[in-house]
């Protein structure tokens, strides 16, 4: 079992920035890719960004590429979302989430969710 926290969460104005955090307290995310999704209230859950731990690949979404990184910090065990250039739109509850799977996008594969963090851009 893998415990995710998210944080960094909050209120921001369009064209701001925010960066959410994501730890896995007691584990270390060798072996995993870790992803943040989104979703707002009557839609799916997004994919917005994931990194592979080992070697840190990254990938994007298409509507947040430009506007978005992720990284990782290997000491410290995080994994972090870097949020520039917000949008009204970019509103919804982020999660972070891990499998060991390799997979990226899917969201029905990842095996592991955090709590959400909430991320509210004003217009």
């Amino acid at each position: 079992q893998v415990q995710l926290v998210e944080s960094g969460g909050g209120l921001v104005q369009a064209g701001g920035s925010l960066r959410l955090s994501c730890a896995a307290p007691g584990r270390t995310f060798s072996g995993f890719i870790i992803g943040w999704f989104r979703q707002t209230p009557g839609k799916e859950r997004e994919f917005v960004a994931a990194i592979n731990w080992s070697g840190g690949r990254t990938y994007y979404a298409d509507s947040v590429k430009g506007r978005v990184t992720i990284s990782r910090d290997t000491a410290k065990n995080m994994v972090y979302l870097h949020m520039n250039s917000l949008k009204f739109e970019d509103t919804a509850v982020y999660y972070c989430a891990a499998n060991n799977r390799l997979v990226v996008r899917d969201s029905s594969l990842y095996e592991y969710w955090g709590q959400g963090t909430q991320v509210t851009v004003s217009s």
